[in-house]
């Protein structure tokens, strides 16, 4: 399958290789690029945990802080960078945000000590609001702006692609604004969208054929497209 990669570059790349080994053509087409932001204000607190719920903003934080502090990722990558940036106790949990939400407070106690949410300027969910709700103390620190980015450069492309894939309800927002703008129309069953939940899929017109991963991760939505290649 020719397969529309929306990611950022930085988690295109991994993506792209992994979907080449399963035999597809990619065309990696961002829509949106990192910006880190400069001079992030954290507050001197005695942190009990570090909550991330984006790879990018763990690596764009330029702080420094404590690596033995523990980390409780979203997923298997945003876990993975905070490794890379040397932190010791790192935890994938939950998959997305209400299950990093509800991991949290089944796991640690508000009395133990404030919590220091890492993340960009737009979430797909309150994270911080939730855990304020349970009783935490919740600071935030935005490290990062997503910036949206148009599909000029790809667009002959598209009309002959078989699928997109679609991370957060954000891209699939944008994704069909670019393809308005673009006037690309699209075939009711030829070009599908594989979409990490529910969320994103629910940002696409009724009509557009949509599959949904099983788990918000990449090895269930590498496992959609592994169902729908053998019937393609």
């Amino acid at each position: 399958m020719k397969l529309v990669i929306t990611r950022p570059h930085l988690d295109a790349a991994p993506l792209a290789q992994a979907l080449r080994e399963r035999g597809h053509e990619v065309v990696i087409a961002p829509l949106l690029e990192i910006v880190p932001r400069k001079s992030v204000a954290i507050p001197r607190l005695q942190f009990q945990a570090i909550c991330v719920t984006s790879a990018n903003g763990i690596r764009a934080l330029d702080q420094n802080l404590p690596l033995d502090l523990p980390v409780f990722a979203v997923g298997a990558q945003s876990a993975a960078a905070a490794k890379a940036k040397g932190f010791t106790h790192v935890e994938a949990q939950g998959g997305d945000v209400d299950g990093l939400t509800a991991y949290i407070t089944n796991n640690l106690k508000a009395a133990d000590g404030p919590l220091l949410y890492i993340s960009g300027a737009e979430t797909s969910g309150d994270l911080e609001g939730q855990l304020k709700d349970s009783g935490f103390e919740v600071h935030r620190a935005v490290t990062y702006d997503a910036v949206a980015q148009r599909l000029d450069a790809i667009a002959h492309e598209i009309p002959s692609s078989d699928g997109v894939l679609l991370y957060s309800p954000r891209t699939a927002k944008l994704w069909t604004n670019e393809l308005a703008r673009l006037n690309l129309a699209i075939p009711d069953a030829h070009l599908l969208h594989f979409c990490l939940s529910a969320q994103v899929a629910a940002q696409l017109p009724q009509h557009w054929p949509a599959r949904v991963a099983a788990q918000p991760t990449d090895a269930a939505l590498l496992s959609l497209l592994d169902l729908a290649s053998k019937h393609h």
